[in-house]
């Protein structure tokens, strides 16, 4: 599953196509490979080679098998369009995964939208309706309004601030939560945003000390969580306020480290240390295909096996990749998932939301939200 650029992309867009590639699948899968979110690309990749094994060991997707192309999804990838142009355009791909921010997600469809089926799997600030386009993990509302509200009851913070990227999720979340956190009975005291790629939050920090916070939500992403986690665990902050956060999986929990991580909160909809049927299961057949050494999964990797199975759902019985979206309407869609998730017709996909507190290097699930 090699990762193409868009010179590779030119050069055998010439050659004649072999009959063999039309009776393939095909589907791009756009993952992060480096930057601030490149942390998420190895358990999305194994995840995704996992579905497309399963898939293929049946009738594949659509009655046809199915081949992962990959391509770099990272924020600061130049060539994300014209990659993305070149295989739509020389026929070379039938739909595409997206496992990557939402600002890379209006990017690729100012490229390509409308032409092929997308499936976007990771958590959102909600809202895609774009045509054919199908947003499948969880959104900001259903993640931030009960966790804050459990905190509320439970934890009594009263002032909280927020910080963030500084892009498209983390301005929706933060807009939305200040609502939520009214409701609960504290205010949003401040908010700050930052670049990717930001390794010095000490200014932020300091904010923190000054505005004599209870609670601070976290809007960050991948490496950059990482690092405000582990400069907020080495001050006396962490005895004074929690933490909340919508977006820190496994791998991030252990860049952080077990003594920088007390009182870290995580709203989502999968955790690896879900016990139940559809979890163990799915962490069984990963382990058994990958061995023991597989990548560390988390709600990321997860999002990519599901979107694997949903487009195999959502193919069923037909061999034109745009021909099942005419008939869609409000049609609901089940499809094979680790976290039992539904995709409920007219752009509505329900998945449950758990929340977690950091014990060590694992999430223990607290409730299911």
């Amino acid at each position: 599953m090699p990762a193409l650029s868009s010179n590779r992309i030119a050069a055998r867009a010439q050659r004649p196509r072999p009959l063999l590639a039309r009776q393939e699948l095909n589907i791009a899968l756009c993952v992060p490979l480096g930057g601030t979110a490149g942390i998420w690309a190895p358990s999305s990749l194994a995840c995704a080679k996992l579905a497309q094994a399963e898939l293929n060991r049946d009738a594949g997707i659509g009655g046809r098998s199915c081949r992962l192309l990959t391509v770099n999804a990272a924020g600061d990838s130049a060539d994300i369009e014209a990659t993305l142009t070149e295989l739509v355009q020389a026929g070379d791909i039938d739909a595409i995964i997206g496992m990557h921010t939402s600002a890379v997600r209006h990017r690729i469809l100012r490229a390509v939208g409308g032409q092929i089926p997308i499936v976007y799997t990771p958590l959102y600030e909600g809202g895609e309706s774009t045509p054919g386009v199908f947003a499948i993990g969880e959104t900001a509302a259903r993640q931030l309004q009960p966790a804050i509200g459990w905190l509320g009851r439970h934890k009594h913070p009263r002032r909280w601030f927020a910080v963030g990227n500084d892009y498209i999720w983390p301005h929706i979340s933060h807009r939305m939560a200040r609502g939520y956190i009214a409701q609960a009975g504290g205010e949003l005291v401040g908010e700050t945003y930052v670049p990717f790629g930001t390794t010095d939050f000490s200014q932020v920090l300091d904010a923190l000390h000054k505005g004599s916070v209870d609670a601070v939500l976290l809007s960050l992403i991948g490496q950059d969580a990482i690092e405000f986690n582990r400069a907020f665990g080495r001050t006396s902050l962490s005895r004074a306020m929690l933490r909340l956060s919508c977006a820190i999986g496994e791998n991030e929990l252990l860049g952080i480290g077990a003594d920088n991580a007390e009182d870290l909160y995580m709203a989502c909809g999968y955790f690896a240390t879900l016990d139940t049927e559809a979890n163990l299961a799915f962490k069984e057949r990963y382990h058994a295909h990958f061995g023991e050494r597989a990548p560390t999964l988390n709600t990321f990797g997860q999002s990519t096996y599901e979107g694997m199975h949903f487009l195999g759902a959502l193919f069923a019985g037909s061999r034109q990749p745009m021909a099942c979206l005419e008939h869609l309407g409000g049609t609901p869609i089940h499809y094979r998932s680790a976290r039992e998730a539904d995709y409920q017709g007219g752009g509505v996909n329900r998945t449950p939301i758990y929340l977690a507190r950091a014990e060590g290097n694992a999430f223990r699930v607290i409730t299911r939200l």
